[in-house]
């Protein structure tokens, strides 16, 4: 007896090690800001691998990699980035993070050096337009080229507000804000915006906010992030309240910590409103979502405590449906050949999925076609009539509106 358990140890041991050896491995980089805006960069992460997790058993020859790359914002940090996952013979594909700079200004490397780039969160329009047929950039987010459209109407039908001022970042995102709010607004007029610049502290917030409330605007529509819109609401709180404005915003500032350092102010009159995609983890009904949320608490014990309060909660969301995506492209995609035939091959699957993919927004169908200049649209998963506008409950949670 005791040589035949020898026997079948044996060949226990050499099955096990023979298809480890026959395991592609493949990694995948997600480039996000993961010190100042680490709760968007965890909650795309949970996200994207509770999705890996759930779809595991559809790739058992396959083991997946998901390697942090924390570029803290800077956009020179993030091509370094990109410069590693070219390196790396086992790249499969980058996920991106909160922020737009990095991959508008880097969009002509991304696409020319064919990284596939996947974004489930950075909205500047210009991100996913490359002029070239072959563009490698797909997003399953908020579109700037849309949310201004969706920001405004909320501003001038729900808030009534007239003489709206518009308060933007100075950065390619806020840039391709202002072109898209000022198509909605039906002007140009360089009078009605102010920008600020990263890293605005308190007392040039209150300074900025006292000037505009001397040009008579009665709602400002705001693009930033968490850490410079905290110091507007803060200043927008120190005004008496007969001169404080209502505050419409990107949802730029959902990516960091921003509610709890703004809770008193919220909790003292100050009106803030923001965009978000129309699907909210809080009190779904969704046996999908419901069995991400269990996954994700399985996974993410410690970060994933409570879908209702979830910081973020946008990046889970799309990068959930983001990775369902991905990987039904990737079932369609032979995966023994080379990792930079595979890319390419994945990039033509993607802008031409025939099956419906399942997601917690919606039910996707082509979410993505071939692009060229005359379908600017072709790489945009989500558009206007998926955008909502939402508030902060008092416990955190974010409170979707239906259209």
């Amino acid at each position: 007896m005791d040589r035949i358990s020898n026997v079948i140890l044996i060949l226990l041991i050499f099955f096990s090690v023979n298809a480890l050896a026959n395991k592609q491995v493949f990694n995948i980089y997600h480039d996000s800001d993961y010190s100042n805006h680490s709760q968007s960069a965890n909650a795309i992460k949970m996200g994207f691998e509770t999705a890996l997790k759930q779809r595991q058993a559809s790739f058992p020859n396959i083991e997946f990699n998901f390697i942090e790359k924390d570029h803290r914002g800077n956009s020179n940090r993030s091509l370094r980035h990109m410069k590693q996952f070219l390196a790396d013979p086992n790249a499969l594909m980058m996920l991106g993070g909160l922020h737009s700079p990095p991959y508008i200004k880097h969009k002509k490397f991304i696409s020319e050096n064919n990284i596939l780039l996947l974004v489930p969160w950075a909205a500047g329009g210009p991100i996913t337009r490359f002029a070239s047929p072959k563009n490698w950039v797909f997003r399953l987010s908020v579109d700037d080229t849309k949310a201004g459209y969706r920001i405004v109407s909320y501003a001038k039908e729900q808030l009534s507000c007239q003489r709206p001022h518009m308060l933007l970042e100075q950065t390619p995102w806020g840039k391709s804000n202002f072109a898209t709010m000022s198509k909605a607004l039906a002007s140009k007029n360089d009078a009605n915006v102010t920008w600020f610049s990263w890293n605005t502290k308190l007392n040039t917030a209150k300074i900025i906010l006292r000037d505009i409330a001397g040009r008579n605007a009665d709602c400002i529509l705001f693009v930033g992030n968490a850490l410079e819109g905290r110091q507007f609401v803060e200043a927008m709180a120190s005004l008496p309240k007969s001169q404080r404005l209502p505050i419409v915003s990107h949802w730029g500032i959902t990516g960091g910590d921003f509610f709890n350092n703004v809770k008193p102010f919220l909790a003292n009159d100050v009106d803030l409103s923001f965009i978000q995609t129309c699907f909210s983890l809080r009190n779904t009904q969704s046996e999908l979502a419901k069995q991400a949320i269990v996954d994700a608490k399985i996974l993410f014990p410690e970060t994933f405590t409570d879908e209702a309060t979830l910081p973020a909660p946008a990046g889970f969301i799309h990068a959930y449906d983001l990775a369902n995506v991905f990987l039904t492209a990737l079932s369609n995609t032979q995966v023994n050949q080379d990792v930079k035939l595979m890319r390419e091959s994945l990039r033509v699957e993607l802008e031409n999925l025939q099956q419906p993919v399942t997601g917690l927004i919606k039910t996707y169908q082509q979410p993505f076609t071939p692009w060229s200049e005359n379908t600017p649209d072709a790489h945009e998963a989500l558009g206007l009539s998926d955008l909502c506008m939402a508030k902060y409950m008092p416990d955190g949670g974010i409170n979707v509106f239906e259209n």
